[in-house]
């Protein structure tokens, strides 16, 4: 009788057991959404993925659920480092895909990074909404890669103007990191516009390549400085760039630099520290003109959380998570397909950065903001309609 009693609890322990198990497996396939988040979280980037995760993962806490058709789901973040590195950043997506089985991924900081997990999300046929990624290549021939940020044409007619009407330039160089995907393209826009403004085919008087990780730059401002350009465009990753102007002041060169996003990170003063005082770059937000509700929900609660300033590419990354709800509920199902075509058809969802409508290709129109750097800090100088 005993030996019947102990088998039988055994078998009610057992039922309840796989019980629990059969019901966890239900929320986690039934109750859960997963987000795919890959940034370069170490390596030469590390900076500007760590910035953007920041607003993704701020959003997730204030909005950590989304209703599909009548019932709430939990939205799952799941980060995957690509270590700045092409080839883990398609890892870092196929990863996502394969394993985690992500609806829909955000990312990547770096254009490069972008295109190359790119087109593994686009086989797989799941969404990705990119963030700060400015190449036009990276939405072009892509039907899941969006973006939600201007692209780099905008970005390149937006600095060159300044050269020419503020900074009064009639002639220029350009440094770019010729490694970079995005510093190539940017000043090529920047060239293409600057010549068409000053009306001489020559007035870029030279342009100077570097490599991602280089240090040592006096080759190519020996090769600048006896031209005496009127600025300096250096559209680059912000180490780099930062170590380009210091040995440039060092080399007595006294031209303005000016730049692209990819500056607005602290690593950029930190490393330059007195040198780059009166840089001026483009970048996609400044708290002036966050005036929506949900503008100032995320200052007052990244103020709170993190006690700084936030960067723009972080209230992108806020952005970003937000339009990725909104298409899941638009669609009404977490099928990445579905989700897809919601994403694609967003139309002005008011955002922190601004109202969010993409075009055919996938791409936002949005202004630009000019900041300089002022006792050390990033001050906003203007704002430029698209």
């Amino acid at each position: 009788m005993k030996t019947v009693k102990i088998a039988g609890i055994a078998l009610l322990i057992a039922a309840l057991f796989f019980g629990m198990i059969a019901c966890a497996k239900k929320d986690a396939a039934g109750d859960v959404v997963k987000i795919g988040v890959f940034e370069p979280l170490t390596g030469a980037n590390a900076a500007g993925g760590a910035m953007e995760l920041e607003g993704i993962r701020l959003a997730n806490e204030l909005y950590p659920t989304v209703t599909v058709d009548g019932k709430t789901y939990k939205v799952e973040l799941v980060v995957a480092d690509n270590k700045s590195e092409k080839v883990d950043a398609a890892n870092a997506v196929e990863r996502l895909i394969n394993n985690d089985k992500v609806t829909l991924i955000l990312g990547s900081w770096g254009s490069s990074l972008a295109m190359a997990g790119g087109e593994i999300a686009k086989d797989a046929k799941i969404p990705v909404i990119g963030l700060s990624c400015t190449n036009p290549l990276v939405t072009a021939g892509n039907d899941f890669y969006f973006r939600i940020c201007f692209i780099d044409p905008f970005q390149g007619r937006v600095m060159a103007n300044y050269a020419f009407n503020e900074a009064k330039a009639k002639t220029a160089v350009i440094v770019q990191e010729v490694s970079n995907d995005y510093s190539v393209g940017l000043a090529k826009f920047f060239k293409d516009t600057f010549t068409e403004l000053t009306g001489n085919p020559d007035s870029v008087l030279t342009v100077v390549n570097y490599n991602t990780g280089d240090q040592d730059f006096s080759a190519q401002l020996t090769a600048i400085k006896p031209l005496n350009a009127d600025v300096i465009f250096a559209p680059g990753n912000y180490t780099e760039s930062a170590l380009i102007i210091s040995q440039a002041r060092q080399q007595g060169i006294t031209a303005p630099f000016i730049g692209g996003d990819t500056w607005e990170t602290p690593e950029f003063v930190d490393v330059g520290k007195k040198d780059v005082e009166g840089a001026v770059f483009s970048t996609f937000f400044a708290s002036e003109y966050a005036t929506s509700p949900v503008a100032e929900k995320f200052l007052s609660e990244y103020a709170k959380k993190y006690k700084k300033d936030p960067a723009a590419v972080t209230a992108l990354g806020f952005d970003g998570y937000l339009v990725a709800l909104d298409a899941i509920t638009r669609a009404g199902s977490t099928d990445p397909v579905k989700v897809r075509d919601a994403v694609a058809q967003t139309q002005g969802f008011e955002g922190v950065t601004g109202a969010t409508t993409l075009d055919t290709n996938g791409d936002a129109h949005k202004g630009a903001f000019l900041k300089i750097v002022e006792n050390g800090k990033f001050v906003f100088e203007t704002f430029v309609n698209p």
